[in-house]
């Protein structure tokens, strides 16, 4: 029967051999990670990370990150590529290229053929003598003292340094091309924090799908609008073309008992008068907080001159909360 064993003492030292290993990489930073940076903003092309085994897969990370964040990046295996794949590399790109040791057969066999090609070269390397150090037109230092193996085989506290070089290559990216939230959201319009990050105007109804009446309009001609539109209100302007109003199914409603010529008098009559609206650049998740406080179905948005801009109905907001 096997022994009752606690883990506990293994995790801890785990984590803390890997912490140990992000203070020696950030102890070793130096002006080398300016030059790098600096070589892939002066550079026409992508981001081409490759690296064989563990590294390859914290390459996999890396370049999806940079894509994320705006820089145009793909993954290339080191194996694939001695194989046709190196037709992906263009001059104009700069190449990351990830091995601990700097020997990696299969990543040494692609530094004559990159350079060859024309692309810069940036190394991420725990060997700053090694092979791929020497070719390299910039050496970034990921070496570590030991891994977090016990046999210190297994590549975890030197992939771990390698994965913080170069989430910290794509946050000085981002910093420099002044990468802002409505870019992420661009990046992201199928993901949760995309959809948190989209604005009203890049949701809202325009076009044939927005009721816009007169203020002098006869309510049966703004009520042909709204059907047209398929919604349920118009947005009433004014003469300059300023939103003064909204007119809804409900205050048709409550008000073809008292008036029951209603369809022949101005919509300006019955009109719900300074109606809540929205800017077409606020966030969408403020629309749907107002819907939901304010048990509205639809918001209409209005640009920065008070003029109609779009219509918000709370089917537009499936999915974003």
């Amino acid at each position: 029967m096997r022994t009752k064993m606690s883990f506990l003492k293994t995790a801890k030292n785990v984590i803390k051999t890997e912490i140990d290993a992000l203070k020696l990489v950030h102890k070793k930073i130096d002006k080398d990670f300016d030059r790098a940076v600096s070589l892939i903003l002066s550079s026409n092309g992508r981001v081409i990370v490759t690296g064989m085994g563990k590294p390859g897969l914290i390459g996999r990370k890396i370049s999806a990150t940079l894509a994320s964040l705006g820089t145009p990046s793909l993954f290339l295996h080191p194996a694939e590529a001695i194989h046709g794949d190196l037709g992906m590399v263009l001059k104009e790109d700069a190449v990351i290229a990830i091995s601990n040791s700097g020997e990696s057969e299969e990543v040494i066999k692609l530094v004559p053929l990159i350079k060859k090609i024309g692309a810069k070269l940036i190394a991420v390397t725990g060997n700053k003598k090694s092979t791929l150090a020497r070719y390299s037109d910039v050496v970034l230092d990921a070496g570590v003292n030991k891994e977090a193996c016990p046999m210190n085989l297994a590549p975890t506290a030197s992939t771990t340094a390698a994965l913080a070089l170069g989430d910290a290559i794509a946050i000085a990216l981002l910093k420099a091309k002044n990468f802002k939230i409505e870019d992420y959201a661009f990046y992201h319009p199928g993901g949760a924090l995309g959809r948190q990050l989209l604005k009203v105007k890049d949701i809202m109804r325009t076009g044939n799908r927005l009721a816009v009446a007169r203020e002098d309009e006869l309510v049966k001609n703004v009520l042909l609008k709204i059907t047209r539109a398929r919604a349920g209100c118009a947005s009433v302007v004014n003469g300059k073309g300023k939103m003064v109003g909204l007119f809804t199914d409900g205050d048709l409603r409550k008000n073809i008992e008292k008036s029951p010529d209603i369809i022949n008098k101005a919509v300006k009559l019955f009109m719900t008068r300074n109606p809540t609206v929205i800017s077409e650049n606020k966030l969408a998740m403020e629309a749907l907080r107002i819907i939901k406080e304010r048990r509205f179905d639809e918001i209409p948005v209005v640009d920065k001159n008070g003029k109609p801009a779009g219509l918000i109905d709370e089917k537009d907001l499936l999915g974003i909360g």
